[in-house]
């Protein structure tokens, strides 16, 4: 018998809910024809975290989950790190459908388009209103232009927070894709990197304990 102390109920947000599932069907933009499915948040529907990343890769788009390949893997070891827990914070992507391109007969992620990030706006706002954080952690430059201000330039602007009109603070750090492609080229430059993604999370934590919402 399973000990029911050990079974957490997660909190219930039935209008994410229902947005959830209305996004299934989206075809606000291409990239529908080539998905297997739509990739939507998840995570603690109320958490005082949300961290938004650029797009579904290859295994989220197979898994229907966000991060969950080798960069989902570095990304829950640095919120570890962080004193966070994955399922304390809600994790979604500036767009929800992966981007692919076709290269010598292999299909391979890509950066998402300006109308790709544009049509996927909707369901962007509607999570953070939604799920209502104190703090959104912009994972990578894509998410931090999207979401902060078009020309932020995120290996000069990470780690900083800007105090938003709604009243949310927003911070960008590292993409942990960009960190583990460091890990070969220059060991130093990979741990540097991956010290500043945990300075970035601990910071939103520490934030996040202290903004009231």
């Amino acid at each position: 018998m399973q000990s029911s102390a050990s079974v957490v109920a997660e909190p219930a947000n039935p209008e994410l809910d229902a947005v959830r599932l209305e996004a299934l069907d989206c075809q606000r933009c291409d990239l529908w024809q080539g998905r297997t499915q739509v990739v939507m948040g998840e995570g603690n529907p109320h958490a005082g975290i949300l961290l938004m990343g650029e797009a579904p890769g290859a295994n989220e788009d197979a898994t229907g989950r966000p991060f969950v390949g080798r960069a989902g893997q570095l990304l829950d070891s640095a919120l570890e790190e962080a004193g966070i827990g994955r399922n304390d914070v809600y994790i979604t992507n500036v767009v929800r459908c992966r981007p692919t391109a076709v290269k010598g007969g292999s299909v391979t992620n890509r950066a998402p388009r300006a109308g790709e990030i544009a049509a996927c706006e909707p369901w962007r706002w509607l999570e953070i209103s939604l799920v209502n954080p104190q703090v959104v952690v912009c994972v990578g430059g894509p998410a931090a232009k999207a979401l902060i201000d078009k020309k932020l330039k995120i290996t000069e602007q990470r780690g900083r927070f800007f105090d938003k009109e709604d009243g949310r603070a927003y911070i960008a750090t590292l993409h942990p894709a960009y960190v583990l492609r460091l890990y070969s080229a220059d060991r130093d430059a990979y741990r540097t990197a991956r010290a500043n993604l945990v300075s970035d999370l601990r910071q939103a934590q520490e934030r996040a304990a202290t903004k009231p919402r």
